[in-house]
């Protein structure tokens, strides 16, 4: 690993795409033990948090946003470059973000709606993850992300074995804390059955459905929950845009929605 030779400390990078910020600023909250991690490592590249750029190359590189512009197809390719490890996070670096919901549309429009000047403007005819260009040595999901989840991945990184972050649903956490289930219970519609746990169950916890903000859990069986959402009513429609929210596009929840796409 390439260190920094002052401090010895293995160098770490934060670099933002196309997102809101929130995925960074779930790292800055996570206050105490972030100043446990500081002290293992050496925050060398973070212009979310600090004036001091150093350059690379980096031991851990930390991605936050979807790849939206040709500069950025080029930016993400000198990262990777520069970077031992590559660990992305939250729903717009790993699955394209709320920001993919125009996939399914020709950009082209958009572009001339909003821009007085659209010549100018320069965008690729999708939102997509980080991913589709690079290879990533790890995806963590959520929207945001879960705090702990990064300090227990950066973890992992610098002692060399496997992240231990949960791949199994959010009915799973429901279970853990008691909760009704809001399907069961109160008839409201819930990705929660597909949707990978991070979150500690929040919707649910006060009585509303999951909105699959931590992506599809690992073999999620998208069709039986849909077919159980046409049970309670739900028309095409309905469930198109149950699975088309912050993670619109990663794989499951695609071929869901667009199954439904009337």
């Amino acid at each position: 690993m390439p260190g920094n030779r002052k401090t010895g400390k293995p160098k770490v990078a934060v670099f933002k795409f196309a997102s809101c910020d929130g995925c960074q600023l779930s790292l800055l909250d996570a206050e105490e033990e972030l100043l446990d991690v500081a002290g293992a490592i050496d925050i060398a590249f973070f212009p979310e948090a600090s004036r001091r750029m150093l350059k690379g190359p980096y031991d851990i590189g930390i991605v936050e946003g979807s790849i939206t512009t040709p500069h950025d197809v080029e930016h993400i390719r000198e990262i990777r470059k520069s970077c031992a490890a590559l660990i992305t996070i939250g729903a717009c670096a790993t699955a394209g973000g709320i920001q993919a919901l125009r996939n399914w549309k020709d950009i082209k429009n958009f572009v001339h709606i909003v821009y007085a000047s659209p010549e100018y403007v320069s965008t690729l005819d999708r939102s997509l993850p980080v991913g589709s260009f690079v290879h990533v040595d790890f995806e963590l999901r959520g929207c945001p992300i879960n705090k702990f989840q990064l300090i227990e991945v950066i973890n992992a990184f610098l002692n060399i074995r496997r992240p231990n972050i949960q791949t199994h649903s959010v009915c799973i956490e429901c279970k853990l804390k008691g909760n009704n289930c809001v399907m069961v219970a109160r008839g409201e519609p819930c990705l929660g059955p597909v949707t990978q746990a991070g979150c500690g169950a929040i919707c649910p916890s006060f009585d509303r459905g999951c909105y699959g903000c931590f992506g599809p859990m690992e073999s999620p069986n998208t069709p039986a929950l849909a077919a159980q959402f046409k049970e309670m009513g739900k028309t095409k429609l309905d469930i198109m845009l149950a699975f088309r929210t912050f993670n619109a596009y990663a794989d499951a929840f695609r071929k869901e929605s667009e199954a439904h796409e009337q």
